[in-house]
């Protein structure tokens, strides 16, 4: 499972084992997780126990770091 980065206590993360589903975002903090879909457009499928705040951060961060998660995804899998 690389981590793509640490904010708040959130981690964005992909698990090594998904090559087959389109490029996207895992996150965690405690008991709440999230995945969010980077392609073919920045779409949230889930956020379940995150406060309203961390939803915010989760989504400003997901889109400012993008084309890293992107890039970090295609280097992983594309090896």
């Amino acid at each position: 499972m690389p981590t793509l980065l640490n904010l708040h206590g959130i981690r964005f993360f992909f698990y090594s084992n998904e090559n087959n589903e389109p490029i996207h975002v895992h996150v965690t903090k405690g008991n709440a997780n999230g995945k969010i879909w980077l392609e073919p457009l920045l779409e949230v499928e889930y956020l379940l126990g995150f406060t309203n705040s961390e939803q915010k951060i989760i989504i400003e961060a997901v889109q400012e770091h993008c084309e890293y998660f992107k890039k970090k995804w295609n280097e992983y899998f594309r090896k």
